[in-house]
């Protein structure tokens, strides 16, 4: 299941995990991202305990959205060792996240 990140929790979820993170940005508004949902939650459960799927609201989070230049959403972000390793913008079929995150593994 996706974890919910903000920008208070961000840094420990996602910067200081020991594992990769896909980072999913998203707004409620955004029909794309509704779309991209249950393929993220789908990855999320697939890839359990290999990797941190978080999820951040672009209207809750701004400052964490800003600071790694989101500006089209859904927009996923990939980090290894606390950088960002790979990105996707846009709605994407699942095996593209999927590919993605074999690649960090």
């Amino acid at each position: 299941m996706a974890i919910s990140v903000n920008d208070s929790n961000f840094e420990e979820v996602v910067l200081k995990a020991g594992h990769p993170v896909l980072v999913d940005f998203w707004a409620e508004w955004c029909g794309p991202c509704k779309m991209m949902l249950p393929i993220v939650e789908e990855v999320a459960t697939e890839f359990e305990g290999k990797i941190t799927v978080a999820k951040v609201n672009v209207d809750e989070a701004a400052g964490t959205a800003a600071k790694f230049g989101i500006r089209n959403i859904p927009t996923i972000l990939f980090f290894k060792n606390g950088a960002v390793a790979d990105k996707q913008v846009g709605a994407v079929p699942k095996a593209t996240l999927v590919n993605k995150v074999n690649a960090l593994l």
